[in-house]
């Protein structure tokens, strides 16, 4: 594996800082107070084309491979989790899902929208009774002269409030199956979510479906097969996504941190000079980096299409995310006071990380996967 980054990724990575330089990291704290984001922001992710990142450019994407895709993950992520959140679960979780198991017409019809920004796309899996335990859903469909009703509620789903297309899994007699719900289907209606720790501007909503007819067209996968292909290959995308997200929250703090400590004197000297201040930021810039190998491992796998790529994204959703905590605690330490006020984005670094040790798959059920892995046969994790 070579680390050194292409003439072409390096590129990327200095477009992307430039664009989070400019329309981002002077406004994020506004959007985290105002709890959403602008839709003057998503028309701009759009026009760049990052919503569309790894669509196909025969769909109208960018066609990127998947290290310059986490390297857009990691910046956006440095500056607003929230709209990190958004590519998440526009790109990852639906488009790449939809480009890998929808049909021909799903795809000609869905991708191009997709990749515009045109039409945004939500993830519908988490309910009130079921989150880590997917197999526990409780909406369901049932079969009707061709078509499919479905009723239920999906609850804490990203962006559901401006939405245009969902994907819905759901139980029934064919076993767990995913369907392409169009938000204005009869019978569907978003309900607003406030009141959430971190990412506050990701305008979750509760999604209620009621005698929702959607026509067998618009199940995605083979029927039955909803765990195994869809939310199976969505999570997966999903945590390489929050991965290198949680790397730019990382990375935030670390480099707040050492500014701070450059300008802040305590006892007669600078912060940086303080010994036990020092130890701080070794330990963040060590976890940084690891993290940021980790990313990047798991990326230049899944560009190689190499299947340890699954267990390696787990690994670095794992690690990344529980960086993302310890690098924002001592980062609010560091700052004292100011650290816990909405003055700096200390505290938003703080309350967006502890966010990632939970979606996209818990650190638990993380540590379930990678053990049993490791257990089965240590060579593929190590």
């Amino acid at each position: 594996m070579d680390l050194e980054l292409t003439r072409e990724q390096k590129q990327y990575r200095a477009e992307f800082r430039h664009f989070v330089r400019e329309e981002l990291l002077p406004y994020a704290n506004d959007y985290d107070k105002q709890g959403f984001i602008p839709r003057s922001l998503i028309d701009k992710l759009a026009e760049k084309g990052y919503l569309g990142a790894v669509i196909p450019t025969a769909y109208g994407g960018l066609g990127m491979d998947q290290v310059s895709y986490g390297l857009l993950n990691e910046e956006i992520g440095r500056a607003c989790s929230s709209s990190r959140s958004l590519i998440t679960v526009h790109t990852s979780l639906t488009s790449e899902t939809l480009l890998r198991w929808g049909t021909t017409a799903q795809k000609e019809q869905w991708l191009p929208l997709l990749a515009k920004g045109s039409t945004l796309a939500a993830f519908g899996l988490s309910e009130p009774g079921a989150g880590s335990d997917a197999a526990g859903i409780a909406t369901a469909y049932l079969e009707q002269d061709g078509h499919y009703l479905l009723n239920g509620v999906k609850k804490w789903i990203t962006f559901s409030q401006v939405a245009g297309l969902f994907v819905i899994v759901a139980t029934g007699a064919a076993g767990i199956t995913a369907f392409l719900v169009e938000r204005d289907t009869p019978g569907l209606t978003v309900q607003p979510l406030d009141g959430i720790l971190g990412t506050r501007a990701s305008m979750l909503g509760e999604i209620h479906l009621k005698d929702c007819r959607v026509p067998a067209g618009n199940i995605l996968g083979r029927i039955g097969w909803g765990l195994q292909q869809i939310v199976n290959t969505a999570l997966d995308n999903g945590r390489y996504s929050v991965a290198c997200g949680s790397l730019g929250i990382g990375r935030a703090c670390l480099e707040d941190s050492i500014e701070y400590a450059k300008s802040r004197s305590q006892f007669g000297k600078p912060l940086k000079d303080h010994q036990l201040i020092k130890q701080k930021i070794t330990n963040m810039v060590a976890d940084v980096k690891a993290a940021s190998l980790l990313c990047r491992n798991a990326g230049y796998l899944r560009d190689k299409k190499n299947p340890d790529y699954v267990i390696q994204t787990t690994l670095a959703k794992y690690f990344a995310s529980r960086m993302a905590n310890a690098a924002a605690a001592e980062a609010v330490q560091l700052h004292g006071a100011l650290g816990c006020h909405d003055s700096l984005s200390i505290q938003r670094y703080f309350r967006d990380a502890r966010v990632m040790e939970i979606i996209e798959g818990s650190t638990e059920i993380q540590q379930i996967i990678i053990a049993d892995h490791s257990i089965a046969g240590l060579g593929a994790v190590l």
